[in-house]
């Protein structure tokens, strides 16, 4: 079995291909240096013999990008899926497993989002554009699983906040990497976007990757999963656990000028504990702790 992976540079793709490695999985990654998923004719040839597609590659960044120029979410990202779904289709993949995302959920308060839940509201409105190009990928995956002949099966992982080694830690960085980096680099005071208390389901990098070869070994028909702790963190909940682990408490000052996004999303995770059998088992304070370790080997110079 040969496994194709996209965005093999980003958090999900890099840490998938070491894991199927390390699994003896045939594995090969791509990424925007080997060439342009939004062209047919690379797409074309990067599918050929491919038995199974993880398909991770996305334009994202951080609330403020998402914010400013939502479109530069939606025509990159629906030209490359569209037609790299084509392609994987006529090459005769398998097996494609889509990595989407929560925002796909319509805005719930504070109930935690089951999979088939999306249908039954409007995207929350700062996320429309990345939301609903999200939910027209998962529409195609759909298609291509139930209404052709013969099928692609499709499979859709929602994943909740994944963070660990490999992350982006720049500008663009979302609020877990960013977070760490204030901390790290010591910045006095230290800024908060918003008012600290926005919830997220923060899941380890490798909690995550295990779940995604668990997905891909027992799930053999068109199906979506909501993958993450089943735990909702405030935003302070991350920057007081970085900062107790650094032994660093400056002054926190909180800047609601600056975006914030949703206040609360959270993830009805029971479907994949039921039917698959997967758990975290990482927790967060010992996964900050290995992601502060990482960012400091590979980016911090204090």
């Amino acid at each position: 079995m040969k496994i194709l992976v996209t965005g093999k540079t980003g958090l999900i793709g890099s840490n998938l291909i070491k894991r199927l490695k390390d699994n003896n999985y045939d594995v090969v990654g791509v990424s925007t240096e080997d060439g342009d998923l939004t062209n047919r004719d690379y797409c074309d040839k990067i599918t050929k013999n491919i038995d199974v597609v993880f398909h991770c590659a996305a334009n994202t960044s951080g609330a403020h990008i998402m914010q400013s120029s939502p479109l530069s979410h939606v025509t990159p990202n629906v030209i490359m899926n569209t037609n790299f779904m084509e392609s994987c289709y006529l090459s005769k993949v398998k097996k494609f497993i889509f990595m989407s995302s929560s925002v796909v959920y319509p805005y719930t308060a504070e109930k935690p989002n089951k999979e088939d839940e999306f249908i039954f509201g409007d995207i929350y409105e700062k996320y429309f554009a990345v939301g609903w190009m999200k939910r027209y990928t998962e529409k195609l995956c759909e298609m291509y699983s139930n209404f052709l002949s013969p099928s692609m099966q499709c499979i859709i992982i929602r994943p909740a906040n994944i963070y660990g080694p490999n992350d982006k830690y720049d500008s663009r960085s979302h609020v877990l990497p960013a977070t760490i980096m204030k901390v790290v680099n010591q910045d006095k005071p230290i800024e908060v976007w918003g008012d600290g208390k926005d919830i997220r389901d923060f899941i380890y990098i490798d909690d995550f990757t295990r779940a995604c070869l668990m997905i891909m070994d027992k799930v053999d028909k068109y199906d979506i999963f909501n993958v993450g702790c089943g735990v909702g963190k405030s935003v302070d909940d991350i920057l007081y656990g970085c900062m107790d682990i650094e032994n660093y408490h400056p002054e926190v000052v909180y800047n609601s000028n600056k975006p914030s996004m949703i206040p609360i999303r959270l993830l009805d995770v029971s479907k994949i504990k039921k039917e698959i059998g997967f758990e975290t088992e990482i927790s967060l304070e010992e996964g900050l702790q290995k992601t502060i370790k990482w960012y400091k080997e590979n980016y911090n110079d204090k």
